[in-house]
């Protein structure tokens, strides 16, 4: 599969390619019944993650953990390092790499896209990772990425370490008026959790309850794991 991904609108003047790193498998140890795409932070590799993930005890999971593409990062002054997406502001009313985050959303698709389909099908990450998940989230709930492009995987499952959510702002306007979106909202299980001492990630969850308009979800706080869990 290649680790190229091209991302616009489709004119050749606005379209940019992505040439994402070395994409990593941690094969199931039992029977397969899932597959989780899972992201790893900025300035990280999907290899980090794979050797994590190989010592859980889900013989059943089969883990794909690909590497960003390496890019300037704006926060970082320009400097180049694995980003799913370019991050300019750490704080709520930071611009939205739509182009970066749709190639990203892209391929995490097109590595699940050849599971045999009686798999049930995830993504997940941590970081800027966790960002991309959710983002890929958004995706499969309104049925297309930002630039208008159907979005063809059906996701099962979705997670997020210590991350955010992008494109917040437009969210609920892109939801509204849509009962299709609004049903796969309601019915995509959503994992979210995060410590209680990342002060980069304050703004995005705290320790207040986060507002989840569909699907009547709520927040757990699981006691000394300092994480907070959304359950329906």
């Amino acid at each position: 599969m290649s680790n190229t991904t091209t991302s616009g609108s489709g004119s050749r003047s606005t379209m940019k390619t992505f040439e994402f790193g070395r994409t990593h498998v941690v094969r199931p140890k039992g029977q397969h019944q899932a597959t989780i795409v899972w992201l790893h932070g900025l300035g990280d590799k999907g290899s980090s993650w794979s050797q994590l993930l190989e010592t859980l005890p889900l013989p059943n999971i089969k883990w794909i953990c690909p590497t960003a593409p390496t890019r300037p990062v704006a926060i970082f002054g320009g400097f180049p390092c694995t980003a799913w997406f370019d991050v300019g502001d750490i704080s709520e009313d930071g611009p939205d790499d739509l182009e970066g985050l749709d190639a990203s959303a892209a391929h995490v698709a097109n590595l699940l896209s050849t599971e045999p389909a009686d798999i049930k099908l995830g993504v997940g990450g941590f970081s800027m990772g966790a960002a991309t998940a959710l983002y890929s989230a958004t995706c499969r709930v309104i049925g297309q990425y930002g630039n208008g492009n159907l979005y063809p995987v059906n996701l099962n499952a979705v997670v997020g370490l210590s991350g955010w959510l992008p494109c917040a702002r437009t969210l609920r306007s892109r939801m509204e008026g849509s009962h299709e979106a609004a049903r796969h909202a309601a019915s995509l299980p959503v994992l979210v959790c995060h410590g209680l001492v990342r002060v980069t990630c304050g703004w995005i969850l705290g320790n207040s309850p986060c507002n989840f308009r569909y699907g009547n979800r709520r927040i757990v706080k699981k006691g000394k794991l300092g994480s907070n869990f959304v359950v329906p």
